[in-house]
């Protein structure tokens, strides 16, 4: 079940791989997707147009690159990871963040296109 953020309209606080993928594809504009897996992890394989963010950095990174009301799209090793490192950045200011369920595996088995380093 989608939790959505009323506050947001629309934008919901969990998003499947397919309408992320859906998204990519309209080639709707302005949001930026995050991996916070190890850059080891992220360097084996990610979401193409994804940036590295591990979670250690996530907050400093962040602030001094993103819009606090860009649409973000975050994703790690779990969705405990994920859910936790939206947390991370909703507590820092962000408004408009939503965890990919499923992750990097979920992308893939959806068909998105990935990278490797």
């Amino acid at each position: 079940m989608r939790m959505t953020n009323l506050l947001l309209g629309d934008f919901t606080l969990q998003t499947d791989a397919h309408e992320l993928k859906s998204r990519l594809q309209w080639g709707q504009p302005a949001f930026t997707i995050i991996d916070v897996r190890e850059r080891q992890t992220y360097n084996q394989g990610h979401i193409s147009g994804a940036i590295p963010l591990p979670v250690n950095e996530l907050v400093k990174r962040a602030t001094v690159s993103l819009a606090k009301d860009r649409d973000i799209y975050i994703y790690g090793d779990s969705d405990e990871q994920s859910a936790s490192a939206a947390k991370t950045l909703r507590d820092a200011g962000f408004a408009r963040v939503s965890e990919l369920t499923g992750g990097f595996s979920a992308w893939k088995a959806a068909g998105g296109s990935t990278e490797e380093i």
